[in-house]
Order: structure tokens, then sequence, then C-alpha cells
């Protein structure tokens, strides 16, 4: 990370991120009259979940649902809020005293703020098959964005693979826009409903979960509808061609299928971005249940560092709602602890937004249980490519355990893991995994990779023409 000297406070909070969390944060951080900066990546509010949502048009609203379209308010409220909105701005470093550097039009800059609110969303997990490195394939997640987007579906018969409501939710999406869905392989398997079955009493009467089921089911009628063919308990996946992708073969039901796709999306759930989290050295647990890293928070988000607050599906992953909760208690924590709340007042403005997270949350462990990427997901074989970037094999890190590797970052040196150009995103549990079940210990205790600066590529002129916050301007008020 820079050491340079910390400039002065430019504002009171600074939030990384403009998801639901993020958006959240920002706003409510306004209204109770903080000086409040949002940077953000991409061109417009929404983060990954609500993607260009404030620009959507009748027929994407229609196809994508009202769960989609009620970010829109958000938007609205962050527009109109008197938040500095600085769009197209990359944080490529955070230091431990809470300076960010961001790059915007190609020039660094950096603020400082004595609160900062990250809100760095999910990552989808990977899902390592034999093929998975063809082209053609790729995550759900990302043909769901070409969708939100650009209203583009993929050319040529679509099929889908692995477990989790936004499988099925794509499915549906990329079906009624005109794409040809020939299957949706499902890795969930009778012994997955039983483990969910007991987390069940917990949530059933509760409006979150009841509605949760209701769209599930509603999924699978819309695709029976469709004509989509659905397998279940699949086993095997193995993406076909030698040059792109050319179909998926698997075993479902004691037999073996091959089903001829152009595009092969494969989806095993969501897990934590802890990219930057990782970068400031913050305490992290490992949570069985999700199979992921989360980051250790308080009720109002404050990490193990004083003055970074997470928020959102960064530190855990639990949807939309209760990331907007989780931001507004996040900037109610930051507003406190600079003196604008009262421990009273605090206390009666985060009740509400405290009772809507518990209700959220409730339906996860549910949720986690009955999603749970199988074992031949979690542990590939060992000429399964892990790391694409470095095109690392599972044998490989297997390997570096046995000749004395006791972490990721020991593999790392030694097999390149990691430190290709997603600099261990996609790469990091998966690797930890390995590493743990060859070691005989807990994930816990291996770790994960050591996270340094820049977060993302940024060019050497970028970093030559670093200047105040009072030069760079914003994109947006």
């Amino acid at each position: 990370m820079m050491q340079a000297e910390s400039p002065a406070c430019t504002h009171d909070v600074i939030v990384i991120g403009a998801g639901p969390a993020g958006m959240a944060a920002a706003t409510t951080a306004a209204r109770l009259g903080l000086r409040a900066a949002l940077l953000d990546e991409q061109a417009h509010a929404g983060g990954q979940i609500w993607r260009d949502v404030g620009s959507a048009n009748a027929r994407i609203a229609t196809l994508l649902g009202p769960d989609y379209m009620q970010g829109r308010q958000a938007v609205e409220a962050l527009q109109a809020s008197t938040v500095d909105v600085m769009h197209g701005t990359l944080v490529w470093d955070v230091n431990r005293d809470l300076t960010v550097t961001a790059l915007h039009a190609g020039r660094a800059f950096q603020l400082h703020a004595p609160q900062l609110i990250a809100a760095t969303g999910a990552l989808e997990r990977p899902t390592p098959i034999p093929g998975w490195t063809l082209p053609g394939v790729m995550n759900a997640g990302a043909a769901q964005i070409a969708l939100k987007h650009a209203q583009s579906i993929p050319s040529g018969p679509v099929v889908l693979a692995g477990a989790g409501p936004l499988l099925l939710l794509v499915a549906c999406q990329l079906a009624a826009a005109g794409a040809d869905v020939q299957a949706v392989v499902e890795t969930s398997t009778p012994a997955h409903r039983i483990a969910a079955l007991k987390h069940l009493p917990a949530v059933l009467g509760t409006r979150t979960a009841m509605t949760a089921l209701a769209k599930g089911l509603g999924f699978l009628v819309r695709l029976r509808r469709a004509g989509v063919r659905r397998f279940t308990a699949a086993r095997g996946l193995i993406v076909l061609g030698d040059h792109r992708a050319q179909g998926l073969r698997f075993t479902s039901q004691g037999r073996t299928h091959e089903i001829a796709a152009e595009t092969v999306l494969l989806h095993h759930g969501v897990v934590p971005n802890t990219q930057l989290s990782r970068l400031m050295r913050i305490e992290h647990a490992w949570h069985p249940a999700q199979q992921a890293w989360h980051v250790v928070t308080n009720a109002y988000g404050q990490t193990s560092l004083p003055g970074l607050r997470m928020a959102g599906d960064g530190t855990a992953i639990a949807g939309a709602l209760a990331a907007q909760a989780s931001g507004t208690l996040a900037a109610l924590g930051a507003a406190h602890a600079l003196g604008r709340l009262d421990t009273q007042a605090l206390q009666r403005e985060a009740a509400p937004f405290a009772r809507t997270l518990a209700r959220e949350q409730r339906i996860r462990p549910f949720l986690d249980a009955l999603y749970r990427p199988p074992a031949d997901i979690l542990m590939p074989a060992d000429d399964t490519l892990v790391c694409r970037c470095e095109e690392v094999t599972a044998g490989r890190v297997r390997e570096m355990a046995r000749l004395g590797c006791q972490g990721p970052n020991q593999t790392k040196f030694f097999s390149r893991c990691g430190m290709g150009p997603c600099q261990g995103r996609l790469c990091s549990i998966p690797v930890t995994q390995l590493l743990a079940d060859e070691l005989g210990r807990s994930p816990a205790e291996v770790g994960a990779y050591r996270i340094r600066a820049p977060l993302k590529p940024v060019p050497l002129s970028a970093i030559a023409s670093m200047h105040t916050h009072s030069d760079a301007g914003s994109t947006e008020h």
C-alpha cells in the first residue's frame, strides 16, 4: 500500500460501491447531515443486482421483474441526495488510515475521511469442472448482466448448470427474452433437501420465507411451460468441446446425458468479495455453511479496524434487502462515531433496519443447506484447472501441500496460482479448501491470499498524475 502522508479530510464518510448497501449507506449519511462521497466503478448506480435499473426500459422491466425494478427507488433517492457521487471511478488502494486512492478518467486522486464504508458486493463462486475455461462458458450472472446492460442474449442453444435461486431465475429470464434454453441441470440432491428441512420450521410463516419459496416454485412452473428440460442430482459435469463449448455431459438419476449447447452457464451461488477487506488486514471468519469467508463486524458494520465499516454481501451473503438494511446501519454507526447521533437516537433510528436485516437473514440457513455446492465442485479432480489465469490444476495445489506449503501464499510463490489478472478472485476459495483438505486442517487455519495494492491493474501514468479531490471533480450530484 502507498505510504504517502494522508491528505486532509475531504468528507465525513466515504462509501465504496453503489449497489444496494452502498446507496443506502450514502443516502443515509447525507440525510443525517454528513458530507458523503460515493465511489463506484460502474457508469451508473445499482451494483450488479440492480445494474442500469435507473435507465431500464419497459421490456427489460418486464423481463427482469419487480425484484429488479425495486432498485429504481434507491437510485432516485441517491440522485436526489447531496452525496458527492463519482461513477467510473476505480478504487485501487486504501490505506489503514482510511485514505482512498482512486482512478477516474485516467487520473489518480485521493480522498480521506474519518469513516469509510466499503460495500464491495459479491462474486459468483467458481465452478471448476473439466472444460470450464473454454470459450462459450460463462457464469450465469454474466449472462444476466449482459441482458440488463445491453439487452443481449446468447446465440444458439444454451444449457445452465449448478445450484441456487439465481440459476433458475436466469434460466427464466433468458427463456422469456427469446434465448434457446435447452436445459437446467441442477446439482442439488435429495440429501441437500433433507439437510435443509431442519431449518424450515424457523422460517415458515415469515413473509420473506414464504415469498422466496413461492418464487422458487414459480420459476419451476415457468421453465416447464417454456419447455425447458430439468435434471436434478447431477454429477460429473464436463463441458464438451475442443476449441469452444459444444455441450455438457453429466450423470443424473443413474443415467449419463449429453446436451448440445453453444453456451454453458455455470452457477453455484455467490461469495463475499473480500479483496478490499483482505487488503485492509481486518478480521475474517470462515463460514462453513456458505463455504466462504465472512468479514467480522458488529451490528453497525464496524470491522476490527477503527473507522472502517463494511456492509452488504461483501461481508456475508444475504440479498439486496438485507444489504440495504446493513448499509443504513453502517451509516448510522458512522454518524454516531462522529457525534451526529447520540446513543438513544442511534438505537431508535437503527431498530427498524435491524429488524429488517434479521428477517432477511432468517432464510439463509435453509438456502445454504439446500444449495450447498457438491463435493466434486468443492474438491475438483486433480486434472481440473482451479487457477484459470496461470493454468494451475487442483492436483498441482495438492502437490504444493505435500511439498510443505502451509497456506495459499506459499502456494502462490511456488506455483504462481493467484498471480494472474484476476489477482486470486476466482481461485482464492478453491485453493484454501484444497489445501485444507490435503493438510487435514480447517480453512480458517489455512487462511487466504494476502492482497496487495493495486486492487486492479492501473497504468503508471495514472499514478504519476496523482492530484487532489479539488482538481478531480465529481461526475454526478
